[in-house]
């Protein structure tokens, strides 16, 4: 009588399109730690200054933004200090960006390691938003420090609020939006390479769409509702509204946020997971 084999590991290409495979990427954790460092390492590798960018980027474009928006233009920044301001959207738009951008071409950048070795292919994309998580760290650092001078040496009048406590689900939102978007963008560029050129394009005008540089107090209130369409804002001015307080933010625009940040991840899942299975063939 044949006795039942027992294997290690079992390849099958049978999974639903909506599922995560949590359980095999767990199983996969090494890997998944080995790319976040790899992300995280390449991202300053062979640079003179290192890691330090990470502090002096979000420093140049305040200064840019301070003296463009706040200087020439005169943007309103609900009473807080331009450079508080800029560099509190700054910081989290930075990482959607980021998340955003890598992610859209995870197909394309690994096309070589996809093509010789099996692993759960959400690992790759899941490793640029992690990896970018330790970014977003180190730049909010960099923002607390600068908000700590500014309570100590500039009076500025600030309190420990409540509403903290909601930045972790902003920064989780943030980065299920970029994950999701992203994963649907690279699963089309496998076919429409066209959208490759158009992505960083579209990334700038989403910026100009959303209130990085500008607080929705500033715009009249009667077109509040266009950029209340966009689900970043909510995130956004969630996000200022934690730290600084303001009457720009609701917890309405808060859970259409949060909703459309679901359902766009879930679509990004389907076209992902669905897009994995024959994607050699195209690219």
């Amino acid at each position: 009588m044949n006795k039942k084999e027992k294997w290690d590991t079992i390849i099958s290409p049978h999974h639903s399109l909506l599922s995560l495979n949590i359980k095999e990427i767990w199983q996969y954790r090494d890997l998944l730690r080995m790319f976040v460092k790899r992300d995280f390492v390449t991202y300053y590798k062979q640079t003179i200054l290192g890691p330090l960018w990470f502090f002096i980027q979000p420093i140049f474009t305040t200064i840019i933004y301070v003296v463009v928006f706040s200087r020439i233009a005169k943007i309103s920044t609900d009473g807080l200090p331009p450079v508080l301001f800029y560099l509190c959207g700054i910081t989290i738009w930075n990482y959607f960006a980021d998340c955003l951008n890598k992610t859209s071409t995870v197909f394309k950048d690994n096309q070589s390691i996809f093509g010789k070795v099996y692993f759960p292919r959400l690992i790759t994309p899941m490793s640029i938003v992690i990896s970018n998580l330790i970014k977003l760290s180190i730049q909010l650092l960099l923002f607390i420090l600068i908000l700590a001078y500014y309570v100590s040496v500039e009076n500025l009048t600030f309190e420990i609020r409540v509403e903290l406590l909601i930045v972790p689900l902003l920064i989780l939102l943030i980065a299920l939006l970029g994950l999701g978007l992203g994963m649907a963008i690279t699963s089309l560029t496998t076919r429409y390479r066209d959208l490759f050129f158009l992505l960083q394009f579209g990334v700038q005008l989403l910026m100009y769409a959303s209130p990085v540089i500008y607080p929705l107090s500033s715009i009249p209130e009667k077109h509040h509702w266009l950029l209340k369409i966009n689900p970043l804002t909510g995130i956004l001015e969630g996000f200022r509204f934690a730290f600084f307080g303001g009457v720009g933010f609701s917890y309405d625009t808060l859970i259409y946020s949060a909703i459309v940040t679901i359902i766009v991840f879930i679509i990004g899942t389907f076209i992902f997971n669905k897009t994995e299975k024959n994607f050699m063939d195209t690219v």
